[in-house]
């Protein structure tokens, strides 16, 4: 063999292609949550993906995606599309490097929120083509602390949905394995909040956990007074009482309380987050990672929470954040949140109030022959 022989065998692979596809994904039904109720926000009719798959030039692949609710969704692909051309001829192993590279590549249109979104589902990409590439799940690339973990139900206790419907929802899903369900509240008609959180408190089975969420919707004096009407029910946690960013309101609410705090989801990059753990807001963190730009910033994310002595609990997409809450050293929860599941040709294994790491290398997903058919655009770029 020839030094220049040796020299091709040894040299890096490069990406060689990258599709990004806007996808839309219905709902069964819209939902509803305080937001709504208090005239904030519109219905959520279906989950705007922006979905990233590269091609190396030997072959191997990587699959990643971003989200936004209601509006956002055109920008998310856009933006994507435009940082993934920086993406050819580069090594994918150097995950971090590119990451930087990118978030400065967009650095006019900001460090947070959605320019970073777009880093996240790249960044998300280029993961799952690691972890692809060594044969392992993501968690056991990253090094996992569980092989399972914690898991409650969400998408069965939005405000749209009636109480008795809720009742009936929660019993399906206890009875498919998920041990715990959340409620959503924070209605103009505070007394109807108790009534729904007291019903689904004396419906559930022992041993089945319960939290609520407010959506950001209470103020200071009502979250005071509302965490005391919920003191007596054992939750799990109260989400989302204040403001997202009222870290000093949710310190004092901490405080106050002693049915932990949970929040964190709607924060938009690191900072934000160094920012609410420096004000003692938080006693169950639930970072976002599609929302904070990908795998590499969570990672960061989850070293500060477990020197906060924080507890974990990821925020929505169970299919990126089972992996990452495996790795957390203590033990986390995951979020079920059927929304997202069509995307995808498998699903995650439940069981006795767990949700099960895959086996399957990377992220263990591969998309589905019907998000094919909601994809509303795409470009491909070589």
């Amino acid at each position: 063999m020839t030094s220049a022989d040796e020299a091709q065998q040894h040299a890096p692979d490069r990406i060689a292609r990258v599709r990004v596809s806007q996808i839309r994904v219905p709902l069964a039904r819209p939902a509803s949550d305080a937001k709504v109720l208090t005239g904030r926000q519109r219905p959520i009719a279906d989950v705007p993906v922006t979905l990233v798959e590269l091609t190396t030039a030997d072959g191997a692949q990587g699959l990643g995606f971003g989200y936004c609710l209601r509006v956002g969704g055109p920008a998310l692909y856009a933006h994507t599309a435009e940082l993934a051309a920086e993406l050819i001829g580069q090594d994918p192993a150097d995950i971090a490097a590119i990451w930087e590279h990118l978030v400065w590549q967009g650095a006019s249109a900001g460090r947070s929120g959605l320019a970073v979104q777009a880093v996240g589902a790249i960044d998300t990409a280029l993961w799952d083509l690691k972890a692809r590439r060594a044969g392992l799940p993501l968690s056991r690339l990253i090094g996992r602390h569980h092989d399972s973990v914690r898991t409650y139900n969400t998408s069965g206790g939005y405000l749209s949905t009636p109480t008795d419907q809720m009742l009936v929802n929660a019993s399906a899903a206890v009875e498919a394995g998920i041990g715990g369900i959340k409620v959503k509240v924070g209605q103009p008609d505070a007394a109807a909040d108790l009534d729904r959180v007291r019903r689904m408190r004396d419906h559930l089975p022992a041993g089945i956990e319960l939290m609520v969420d407010a959506n950001q919707q209470w103020d200071r004096p009502t979250a005071i007074r509302m965490g005391r009407e919920l003191e007596p029910l054992g939750l799990t946690w109260i989400e989302e009482p204040l403001d997202a960013y009222d870290h000093p309101g949710h310190a004092r609410l901490a405080e106050a309380l002693d049915t932990p705090i949970a929040t964190g989801e709607m924060l938009a990059c690191l900072r934000d987050h160094e920012d609410l753990f420096a004000a003692g807001g938080v006693d169950v963190l639930q970072a976002d990672a599609p929302r904070i730009g990908g795998i590499t910033p969570y990672l960061r994310v989850m070293d500060l929470a477990a020197r906060q002595h924080a507890r974990l609990a990821p925020h929505f997409v169970m299919e990126i954040h089972l992996h990452l809450a495996a790795c957390f050293p203590t033990e986390p929860y995951v979020e079920h949140f059927d929304w997202l599941e069509p995307l995808f040709e498998e699903r995650l294994e439940i069981s006795a109030g767990r949700m099960h790491v895959p086996d399957r290398p990377g992220l263990g997903f591969t998309v589905s022959a019907d998000a094919r058919t909601w994809t509303v655009a795409a470009t491909d770029i070589r």
